[in-house]
């Protein structure tokens, strides 16, 4: 942190050096923080405010009821209200008083989910997860597809040119990574990463979120939320988040606003972190990097790909599986929730097939004299 720190503030020096030269001054960045509704009580917002005050890189304004210590911030106050706190901050957002806010468990529209920002606790490193709270779509294949896009738009943001991209190992993993490629294959930059276990491939474990083996995590909301929940809290009890940059930005197709969530276990050191964040985006341009990473993916055929991740129609159809057989031959790679219906694609070919899980993830089971026509056929029906 106090490495970036330095950055910013090498940036200021900078800055004022152009100022001295050009005559042209630019304003100086305001980040909004709502200071209602915290678990932990009105002190750890005061903190949080007064180191960024100290470190003087920008300016916070303080949305909410009226507190003694608000009267050394620039402060507008609301009633002890979240709701009216809300309608302050979109107001202050839209009408350009601040460029970004820190706010607590704030309802995005579907289509956006937010991306968190953590320190991995092997080498330190940061690291982006896509996504810990919203959802860019009401499929779960989909949304993760979606949260790659916006992992990669908030690392792009940061200073990442080339971020490096992984999918945890969790349900419809193979799927997103199968869509991931056909993005990738149609002419969208995409920089994949590899797990550091001895398998490798961008379908990362456990270790590699430790370690930080990539750039951008993407998963599903819900399990990028209790992610959060223990890299910041894994050394207080967890009563108390102390580490990482918060849940991060809302982003997702045609949002523009600079809203960062916080939760109401965060301490003072994550709130001022996440204040940080809010303020890199800003300074990056957060909602014009987004935009021009879902233009490059819409061009993509992003949207032929979203289409393609919509669950399937259940059919009445019954198939009976074929004549038993010995099965020995492990067919890897089939996303585990699409692994009963590539067996029973199989079984309508004739092909005696069973699931099973290996060690690595789940597998689809045959003969060994049918191994490599199955193979060739899952491709065909895109299991593989």
């Amino acid at each position: 942190m106090s490495n970036q720190i330095n950055q910013a503030v090498s940036k200021v020096f900078n800055q004022l050096a152009d100022a001295l030269e050009t005559g042209h001054i630019e304003p100086r960045i305001k980040i909004g923080l709502t200071i209602d509704g915290s678990e932990l009580g009105l002190d750890v917002m005061r903190q949080a405010a007064e180191t960024i005050k100290q470190n003087n890189l920008f300016d916070v304004v303080l949305i909410g009821s009226d507190v003694e210590w608000a009267r050394d911030f620039e402060h507008v106050s609301t009633t002890d209200c979240q709701k009216d706190a809300y309608e302050m901050m979109e107001e202050l957002l839209h009408d350009g008083k601040i460029d970004g806010c820190v706010t607590l468990h704030y309802n995005f529209p579907i289509g956006v989910a937010t991306v968190g920002r953590v320190i991995t606790p092997a080498f330190g490193r940061e690291m982006i997860i896509a996504t810990t709270t919203g959802t860019a779509s009401t499929q779960r294949n989909e949304a993760m597809l979606l949260n790659a896009i916006n992992g990669v738009a908030v690392a792009k943001t940061l200073g990442h040119k080339d971020p490096t991209v992984g999918i945890l190992n969790v349900d419809g993993a193979k799927t997103v990574e199968r869509a991931l490629v056909s993005l990738k294959e149609n002419g969208y930059e995409l920089n994949f990463g590899e797990s550091a276990r001895a398998d490798g491939g961008i379908v990362l474990r456990g270790n590699d979120l430790l370690t930080g083996t990539c750039d951008v995590v993407v998963c599903d909301s819900l399990t990028g939320n209790v992610l959060m929940k223990l890299f910041s809290a894994y050394n207080s009890g967890g009563q108390y988040e102390v580490a990482g940059f918060g849940y991060g930005p809302g982003v997702g197709l045609n949002y523009r606003d600079n809203i960062c969530i916080i939760s109401r276990a965060s301490g003072a050191p994550v709130i001022a972190n996440a204040l940080t964040y809010a303020y890199e985006l800003a300074k990056g341009k957060i909602a014009d990097v987004s935009k021009e990473e879902y233009d490059k993916a819409l061009s993509a055929q992003l949207n032929a790909i979203r289409e393609s991740l919509q669950v399937k129609t259940e059919t009445s159809e019954k198939v009976i599986a074929p004549e038993k057989e010995i099965v020995t031959a492990e067919i890897g790679g089939i996303d585990v929730m699409e692994l009963e219906e590539a067996v029973q694609a199989l079984w309508k070919r004739n092909i005696y097939a069973e699931s099973g899980m290996g060690c690595t993830g789940p597998v689809l089971l045959v003969n060994e004299k049918n191994e490599a026509v199955a193979g060739e056929l899952l491709k065909t029906e895109k299991y593989l």
